[in-house]
Parts: C-alpha cells; structure tokens; sequence
C-alpha cells in the first residue's frame, strides 16, 4: 500500500466526509454486534422461562437495533461515495494537469496509449479501493476484533475454535495477496497495449481501409486483446482461491462448534442460546475476514495502479520554468542561436543538432531546408522551448529562452506544426482557439491571410460550420490553412511555419506567402518547406545537413556557393541550370 497512501493527499479536502464515513460504519458495526446477544436473552431467558412480554420485548429492541444499524450503514455509503467520487476526480484532474505539464519528449515516452490508461482504467482502480476503505475498513477490522471479544465474552471454551483457524486464514492472505499485486501490476501493462493498438487503429483507419489492412489489424488487436484476457484470467483465478478456501474454513469452523457445543450442551456447560449466539459471532468474524481478504485484493490492484499513476505525477518534465524568471517584456522578434547542441536522450545520446549559430534580425523570413532526418523540425522547436537544448543557447531578443517562462515565450511565439490538429468545434472556435478575446472582424482577418476564407464562405453555416472530431470533415489542405489561421490571429512576434503547406496546393501557397509579405502584423518567421516557391522569397535561407549549417545566404548567394542547394533545386526543377532560371 506504499504507492497508495502516498495518493491520499488527494482526499485531504474531503477529510470531513472521510471521517464521518467510518463514524457511522462504527455505529452499524456496534448494532451488529449487539443482535447476536439480544438473541441469546430471547433464546436462553425468554423462551426457555415461556416469558412472552420478554420475547416481544427483545424483539421490540433488536427491530430498533436493526434500524439503527441501517441508517448507520447508508449513512456510510453515502459519505464514502461522495468523498472516494471527489477523490479520483481530484487524482485524475492532478494527472490531466501533469500531463499539459510534460514536454514533447515526456509524452513519447509515456506514450497516447499508456496515459490514456492511466487517466482512466488506474484512477477507476484507486477509487474504488477508496470507496471501499472507508466502508471496509472500518467495519471489517470492528467485526473481527467485536466478534472475537463477544464471543470470548460468549464461551471461552468455544472461542479456543477461533484461535486455531486464524494462523490459516492470515496465511491465505498474506500469500493471495503478494501474487495479486505482481499479477495486477501485469494485467495494466496488458491494457495499455490493448490501448495503445486501439489508438492506432482509430487513428489509422482510413489508411488502414486504403490499403486493405483491417484483418491484419485485427489479427494485430486481437493478440493484445487476448494477452489482455489471459492475464486477467490468470489474477482472478488467484483471487477467486480466495472464497473457496475461506468458505472451507468457515464451515469447518461451524461443524466445529456445533459439534463441540453439542457436548458442551449436553454436559451442561452452556445453554442453546449461548451456542447460537457464539454462532452468529464466529460467522460475523469469519465473513469480516473474507471481507478483509476482499479488501487486501482490490488494494492490491489498486497499489498498482497507484504506482502507475505516481510515474507520471512523479515525473520531472523535462522542460521547466525557471526559478526567477521574469515577466516577459515585449519582444522585437531577434532569434539567436548560439552554439547549439540537441540529442532526444540527453548529453550521451546522438546528437540531432551540431553547433548550430546563427542570428536572425525582427522581421525576417527565414527559410530553413535540407533533407529528411536533417534536423529542420528541432531547430525550430527550440525556439518556443518545445524542447530545451543540450547544449549552447537560444536567445530572443538578447535573452536565454530558459530564462524565460514558457507560457508568456509561447503567447509571442506561434507554431503551426507538420501535423495538423483541430478540436471538435466549429471552424471559428478552431480559429481563435491561441486568442479566446479575438473579434469575429480579427477571425476573418487570419483566415484571409491563410487563404481560407473562400473555402469558409462556401459552407452553408460559415465560420459557425461545426469541424468533425480531428477535422475529419475537411481535406487536408483546408485543415492546414485552419491552423495557419490560428497562428496568425494572436499576432505572434515569432511565426514557426513547420512545413504545414504540404497538402496546400502550389497556387494557394503562393497566395499564402504573398499575404504575409504584405500583412501589417511584421514578425520574425521561420518557414521550413520544401518547395522551391516558398524559398525564393525568403531574407536568408538556411541549409542543414546531418544536424549541422552547411549554408547560408538567399536563393541567388546559395545557388553560386552550396552544392547541397543547387542540388536540393535542381531535384525540383529538373536540371541544374534549371535552378539558375
């Protein structure tokens, strides 16, 4: 229970409800208790002396008792429910924030699949382990130990029955309940996969369908689903050994009574009344402990996934604020790189960037090219601190990019990225989503500038048209001017276009870049593409090779001095004196 407790700061602000919860289970448990001798006095005094207004009075007070005990046992229900509700609310809302928290390089290392889990299936698990806590918890540990006392209280000769079962009982538990939790720990590891495979796939589908995949992806579902199964099955039956063996001792324990209580009974050591009493003790003691063997196998399931839980909240993200930071003043836009070095695994890993320096003036248009695996996306990346370098340094506007805090560097610094996201919404929503503030006549504008408003005007209900879950409602050109238009409308000092005009046409791309050259909101931009048209017009264009410069200057300087330029060109245009032209 290490991993769980450690969660119980959670249930802090619902203390109060904690606390009563096991209050008024402790009034059902001392209700239950007590039956079990109004019993034994209506049995051995009433009965047996023919005393007809005891008996009705007995049962005049157990009716009593008995209601009493009801309201103290929903009474609990109620309070334990609402404060283990609030309780995996408040988990799964630390967790959702941990996550916006995590840089990219945390989240593909936790995986889609995996934190989905987590926010899910594991906070569900640490819930219910609470709700049962606080009804168990209490009420089980009572009954055991309140039996066991009354039941001495009872026949102290019938009570030595109690004290041989017990050694078994602890034994079975303690043994269950260690498999369980590594068996438990498995069965989540399984889930995750199965939700990782499900991601994929919805995500997939329509290349799945395209390429005629779908009974390899569900052959490739199914494998993890039955992974899934077979674990599962594998914990259950370890838990399910629980209620036989328990069942066993609890009827050996009876037999033993009744037939040692039957000589007692004879012998005239104990009345019926005590037998049937010491009965209902020993059977509300032993199904207290199945109880408890119950409860040890949720928390053992919980506690694992407790321990998954406090991985993600645990972790440091990898990018993080500053302790001074300062308010950010306003920005120029001046971009400096300064002997930059980037490796995804740290100082000892291969690095993706190479003593990369170059500084870049407020207003210019960088253009940022090379091939594939070449390092342009991370370049860029740095900047908004998406990532934070291994090595050397960013600066804006003079200023270390770590020394400033995310949030206000990422208000000025807009990034439309290769892949483009959209939210179920509608087109304006997705549109003003970076500047919640901005006016219908700004939204227009932005799109103008993105070249979307045509495409907008020519749906029946405009900018109010509702966008499909992840834009599926759109094409893909259409998607990317969206998220065009969201960079542009919060008026960036620094545009980061991440090769996002790959499923724009060549036209409208042009139209895109000519509306920027003329756009009154001046910012430094950084467009990384990989078409010619979008190059020409650059201030300065960049050349990585294998992580590294291997040039820089405009089309015309490049073009007399970098045959990995000429060369990138004359792929497109055909020939090299093509490029020339």
């Amino acid at each position: 229970m290490k991993s769980l407790r450690r969660l119980i700061v959670f249930m802090a602000p619902y203390r109060v409800w904690a606390l009563v919860a096991p209050a008024l289970m402790a009034l059902e448990v001392a209700m239950d208790l007590a039956q079990p001798r109004l019993l034994q006095t209506i049995v051995d005094v009433g009965i047996a002396g023919r005393n007809a207004p005891l008996v009705l009075h007995v049962l005049a007070v157990m009716v009593g008792v008995a209601v009493v005990g009801a309201v103290g046992g929903i009474g609990c229900t109620i309070y334990a429910t609402r404060a283990a509700q609030a309780f995996g609310a408040d988990v799964r809302g630390g967790l959702f924030r941990q996550v916006q928290r995590l840089s990219f390089g945390d989240l593909a290392r936790f995986e889609t699949g995996r934190l989905v889990t987590r926010l899910t299936n594991d906070v569900e698990q640490v819930q219910e382990a609470a709700a049962m806590l606080l009804r168990i918890l209490v009420r089980a540990p009572l009954l055991v130990v309140g039996s066991l006392i009354m039941a001495v209280i009872t026949s102290p000769r019938l009570s030595l029955l109690i004290f041989a079962l017990s050694p078994l009982l602890i034994a079975t538990f303690v043994i269950v309940t260690g498999r369980a939790q590594q068996l438990f720990a498995v069965v989540q590891d399984r889930l995750d996969r199965v939700n990782i495979t499900m991601l994929e796939n919805l995500a997939g589908v329509r290349v799945i369908k395209a390429f005629v995949r779908s009974a390899h992806e569900i052959g490739g579902f199914g494998r993890a689903n039955d992974e899934y199964m077979r674990e599962t099955v594998r914990a259950a039956v370890v838990v399910a050994t629980v209620m036989p063996i328990m069942m066993l001792l609890v009827n050996l324990g009876t037999v033993g009574v009744l037939w040692f209580g039957g000589l007692l009974v004879q012998s005239g050591h104990v009345h019926v009344g005590q037998i049937l009493a010491f009965v209902n003790y020993l059977m509300q003691m032993l199904a207290s402990l199945m109880m408890v063997g119950m409860l040890l196998m949720r928390v053992a399931r919980a506690d694992a996934s407790a321990e998954r839980i406090l991985e993600v909240l645990d972790a440091e993200p990898g990018v993080r604020d500053a302790a001074d930071t300062a308010p950010l003043p306003t920005l120029a836009g001046r971009v400096q790189f300064d002997q930059v070095r980037f490796s995804y695994d740290g100082d000892g890993g291969e690095p993706v960037l190479r003593d990369v320096s170059f500084a870049v003036e407020p207003g210019e248009t960088v253009a940022i090219i090379g091939a594939t695996g070449a390092g342009k996306s991370t370049l860029v990346h740095l900047i908004p601190r998406l990532y934070d370098v291994t090595g050397g340094r960013v600066l804006v506007d003079g200023r270390d990019v770590r020394e400033l805090r995310q949030d206000d560097l990422r208000r000025v610094t807009a990034t439309v990225l290769q892949e483009t996201v959209l939210f179920t919404g509608t087109i304006r929503d997705n549109i003003r989503y970076a500047c919640p503030e901005a006016t219908d006549a700004q939204v227009e504008t932005a799109a103008r500038l993105a070249q979307a408003h045509d495409f907008i005007s020519g749906f029946p209900e405009g900018y109010d048209t509702l966008v499909g879950q992840r834009g599926v409602n759109l094409s893909g050109g259409q998607k990317q001017r969206l998220a065009i238009a969201r960079a542009l409308i919060c008026e960036p000092a620094i545009l980061i276009m991440d090769d996002c005009t790959s499923a724009v046409d060549a036209t409208t791309e042009v139209g895109i870049v000519e509306a920027l050259e003329g756009w009154s909101g001046a910012c430094t931009r950084f467009v990384i593409t990989h078409r010619v048209g979008s190059v020409l017009g650059a201030d300065r264009i960049l050349v990585l090779d294998g992580g590294a410069i291997a040039a820089d200057g405009t089309h015309a300087e490049l073009l007399e001095t970098s045959p990995i330029y000429r060369e990138i060109i004359a792929s497109q245009l055909g020939t090299e004196e093509g490029a020339h032209v």
